[in-house]
């Protein structure tokens, strides 16, 4: 592998290659960009999160297979009034919304039909607001179940005075859709702005600044079109997925560019031919910047080991970003940074003879200062990264997913007011369906019905459909407390071990099937616990051997894997503790940990490789104290720069309106400064003094 990247960027680096490679390059871009299809056009609002072996899936599916109505798009229409909210004047505006007035409306409630003490079940207790489901046809696109919900509040608002929000499932969607298109614009113009004014303040230099992200935009628009014939051919592309992509696109393309143009700045005071300088540094970092792309690549694959369906949909996303990174850190980038020469520097443009600086003065000095004293060095960060590590204690989940959408969004307006008028649990029951061999009595359907009421937290149950042949009854099952709470999926998940006590209990013989939304959080919480164990182990398993081969040492990769994960383990508390502080944001998703943790491993152990590979370049020419104190200095000033850099990028994801990328961008960045700062600045090197002596150097170190 060594020899064919020297052999592919000694190429690139020639007068000859430069050109073959940004005319490949050029081509490749206007090609796609002609006959490929943009990601935009495949993109949805959400995956298929949970396996079809999960229970909750197997239940409703079994729930759809006995009784009509189950593949829609359900929505909750919630009305609301000033005043005293009569039955007439809704019943009088559903003869209007029906399925031959709303394009895809399959099915309405028939309220005129319903005797009046049913009707009284869907209006609060002070009779100002009514909630009425509805269901769309499963097969509608985002876009057509937009225009059958704006036909209803159009209806709505052309008839009466009433205010009417949607939420539930269709509401969310079309919500979401919407959220994420203005999103994804300040998204991408936020990220490419601060990089700009960034690299602008730190390298004080416009070309500089311009390169990076001219390479940037040339891989953004290939991956982009790339992505595009992915879902083409059948896969779905995650809104989510797609704006932490470019994010990671960007901030990848800038961090290896910098590795690369600060060695060739360094060769350029050596060499007067630009071409022989860009060969000379890419022969030094070109391995480096590869296995740093490696190690993130290597990272997002991993996941497709994973059984969550968002976590599964970021491998082909992620993976493909980053081979096209990898690519272009070793092609693309020393071309176009070839191309512009010396004048890439300017106004600072180095010249042949120029003395090389010995780094930066800040890292000089903390290198010299680990090098004399590791094992103060090692015990002072050991122990903040201990006390932040220790706030983990107080990680609490969040599962109300619609609590990380903005305050103002319709569909949560929607919820809250059902939050505030009706009783916790009529927020989303719970359908239980018992499934028998033979008919079953209705004495045995009460029986269950009571032993379903003998559990705890359970306020309600009533029978709520029998199947055609008798051998299947539904019930509706309502919690006392809200049902995205843990002791209610907790209820509920004892509830669901013990099913055929239940049945035994009642008298009956058959199996119990569990839907609905606490029976899918329950599903949700267990399987990302399974994956995040599994990703963890392949991930670390993976990387360490990457490093072994990187660095051809057995200690080595400990040293920089094992520095990595506490990092982790300390941002992650860290940024909690931070978060609730500044941002009052209590309790997260229960993805953050594991989106965390695929990017700060991924991400921060390409500075560890930086410093490592300086590290063992200059131990060929001198001991190891002396070798750490020049990687230390050398490396410093382009690794701080990157890290701000990558971490600011991230911290564009706070621009987010949902709550998981917001928090996600933030644990990320200051995972990145740790990372930046004090594990490679401080932790690592004094940990390679301590531990990477030379029998010479301990015997030195003895004799003083």
């Amino acid at each position: 592998m060594r020899n064919l990247l020297r052999n592919v960027t000694d190429f690139v680096t020639t007068k000859k290659g430069m050109w073959m490679t940004l005319s490949a390059w050029l081509l490749l871009t206007l090609l796609l960009a002609v006959f490929a299809p943009s990601a935009r056009e495949y993109v949805v609002s959400s995956v298929d999160s949970l396996p079809e072996d999960a229970q909750s899936v197997i239940a409703q599916n079994k729930v759809d297979e006995y009784f009509e109505g189950g593949d829609t798009i359900p929505a909750m229409l919630v009305f609301q009034s000033e005043n005293e909210l009569a039955p007439e004047k809704l019943m009088d505006l559903f003869g209007d919304i029906t399925p031959e007035n709303v394009d895809g409306l399959e099915q309405v409630i028939p309220l005129k039909q319903l005797p009046p003490q049913s009707v009284r079940g869907f209006f609060s207790e002070d009779q100002t607001t009514a909630v009425l489901p509805v269901s769309f046809d499963a097969s509608l696109e985002t876009e057509e179940l937009d225009a059958g919900l704006s036909e209803i509040k159009s209806i709505t608002s052309e008839q009466t005075d009433l205010s009417l929000n949607v939420t539930g499932p269709a509401g969310i969607a079309v919500d979401t859709t919407e959220l994420f298109k203005r999103a994804d614009v300040v998204l991408l113009l936020s990220t490419v702005a601060l990089i700009l004014v960034l690299l602008i303040v730190i390298y004080r230099s416009p070309l500089l600044a311009l390169i990076p992200l001219i390479a940037a935009a040339f891989v953004y628009e290939v991956v982009n079109q790339v992505l595009g014939l992915i879902g083409k051919a059948g896969l779905p592309l995650a809104n989510q997925s797609l704006s932490i992509m470019s994010i990671l696109l960007f901030a990848s393309v800038i961090d290896y560019s910098l590795f690369v143009f600060s060695r060739y700045r360094e060769e350029l005071k050596d060499h007067e031919s630009k071409f022989t300088a860009m060969r000379e540094a890419m022969r030094e970092v070109g391995i480096p910047v590869f296995y740093s792309g490696g190690t993130v690549l290597a990272a997002m694959l991993v996941l497709f080991f994973a059984e969550f369906g968002d976590y599964q949909n970021f491998a082909p996303l992620f993976g493909t970003t980053m081979f096209f990174v990898m690519l272009a850190s070793v092609t693309f980038v020393p071309a176009l940074f070839t191309l512009f020469g010396r004048k890439s520097f300017w106004p600072k443009i180095p010249q042949v003879g120029e003395q090389r600086k010995r780094g930066h003065s800040f890292w000089g000095k903390a290198g010299r200062m680990v090098v004399k004293k590791p094992v103060i060095s090692i015990v002072a960060v050991g122990a903040f990264l201990v006390l932040s590590a220790g706030n983990l204690v107080n990680l609490n989940y969040e599962f109300d997913t619609i609590k990380s959408f903005p305050e103002d969004m319709p569909s949560r307006e929607g919820y809250e007011i059902l939050e505030d008028k009706f009783e916790k649990g009529d927020l989303a029951p719970t359908t239980v369906l018992f499934e028998a061999e033979e008919e079953v009595s209705k004495t045995g359907q009460e029986a269950l019905a009571d032993a379903l009421r003998n559990q705890p937290l359970i306020g309600e149950v009533s029978i709520n459909g029998l199947s055609e042949d008798g051998k299947a009854v539904r019930y509706q099952l309502i919690f006392e407390e809200n049902p995205y709470a843990t002791e209610t999926m907790d209820a509920l998940e004892t509830m669901r071990k013990n099913s055929g006590a239940l049945t035994e209990a009642a008298g009956v013989e058959g199996e119990l099937f569990f839907a609905g939304e606490t029976a899918t959080k329950i599903d949700d919480r267990s399987i990302n616990n399974r994956d995040l164990i599994v990703i963890v182990t392949l991930e670390t398993i993976l990387i360490l051997v990457m490093l072994f081969f990187l660095t051809r040492s057995v200690k080595m990769p400990l040293y920089m894997m094992g520095t990595i994960l506490v990092s982790f383990v300390a941002a992650l508390g860290l940024g909690m503790f931070l978060t609730d502080i500044l941002f009052g944001i209590e309790s997260i998703s229960n993805r953050v940990p594991l989106y965390s943790f695929v990017f700060l491993v991924a991400l921060g152990i390409d500075y560890n490789i930086m410093l490592i590979s300086r590290f063992l370049e200059e131990r060929r020419r001198h001991p190891v104290k002396k070798a750490v104190t020049i990687a230390v200095e050398n490396t410093g000033g382009v690794i701080s720069s990157a890290g701000i850099i990558l971490a600011a990028t991230f911290a564009v994801l706070m621009t987010q309106p949902i709550q998981i990328l917001f928090v996600f961008g933030f644990i990320v960045a200051i995972g990145i400064l740790l990372d930046t700062f004090i594990i490679r600045g401080v932790l690592m090197p004094a940990l390679i003094v301590l531990f990477e002596k030379g029998k010479k150097e301990q015997t030195a170190s003895r004799a003083e």
